[in-house]
């Protein structure tokens, strides 16, 4: 029998990440032989821990908080979103190249057309936050060809940046802060960290009408304080669970070649844990 493939997500902390859940769904329905850990980096030993697997024959990884943007610095080679987003979250180790990609906006993508089944082609989208998260999805956003990204951020200077960065879809572009957001979105997306501290960017309740989508990024056991706000005016509420399985899938097929069918495995993740 051959010898599994081996397989990581990098991070700290690391010790409640689903994705050795999900890969090893995804290779028993897709007949793949591979291994995949969890691996902790010390906060300073990112670039030792990744050439360690490297050298014991890992074929790539997955980068979570808080080192994507040291995995994009440390890439021999970027993907064309990867370097758009400024940041890495899977790693390929082959032919003596790191190749750095981006799977996180491709994820969020899915997630909101296949999942949710809402388009976002001529769509009116509010993208909340300007960081590392926002940055990552922008470009896959904006290929889907809507209408309108807005981007608001506490910080005007931030977002204003990042809509320099993308300089070349200017026209599909605007800023704001959180207070002066005005007018109705189809899909809302809060890339901030603010659901981490219980908290709900201070944004006017008219950003949602009826049929609006609302998604955070992050997910949980219960709905988030930003989903609850959102459902509270009206809208329709996702957390980022969906992303997870579908970035992760997007990483498998990087890695292996084949698209592992995601419904099943987030079926299976939204069933209540025993």
């Amino acid at each position: 029998m051959n010898r599994a493939d081996r397989y990581c997500v990098i991070g700290n902390p690391i010790a409640h990440s689903k994705s050795p859940l999900i890969h090893a769904a995804f290779a028993a329905a897709t007949g793949q032989a591979l291994q995949y850990d969890r691996c902790l980096a010390p906060l300073d030993g990112f670039e030792a821990t990744m050439r360690g697997l490297i050298d014991q024959g890992y074929r790539g990884a997955n980068v979570t908080v808080p080192f994507k943007l040291e995995a994009a610095r440390l890439a021999t080679r970027l993907a064309p979103r990867a370097q758009a987003a400024g940041a890495v979250n899977t790693l390929i180790f082959a032919d003596g190249e790191i190749v750095g990609d981006n799977t996180d906006g491709p994820g969020l993508v899915a997630d909101i057309v296949r999942n949710a089944g809402v388009a976002l082609q001529d769509k009116r989208i509010l993208l909340l936050g300007a960081g590392g998260a926002a940055r990552g999805a922008l470009l896959p956003l904006l290929l889907q060809n809507p209408r309108q990204i807005v981007i608001a951020n506490r910080t005007l200077a931030t977002a204003e940046k990042l809509v320099r960065d993308f300089a070349a879809h200017a026209t599909k572009l605007a800023v704001s802060g959180f207070a002066d957001i005005e007018g109705g979105f189809d899909v809302v997306i809060n890339a901030t960290s603010s659901s981490l501290a219980a908290d709900v960017p201070p944004i006017p309740t008219s950003v949602f009408h009826p049929g609006t989508l609302a998604l955070d990024m992050m997910y949980g056991n219960k709905p988030t304080v930003f989903m609850d706000f959102a459902a509270s005016h009206g809208a329709a509420v996702r957390d980022g669970l969906g992303m997870l399985v579908e970035q992760a899938a997007e990483a498998f097929a990087l890695w292996r070649g084949v698209r592992p069918d995601t419904a099943p495995v987030l079926a299976a993740m939204r069933q209540p844990q025993q």
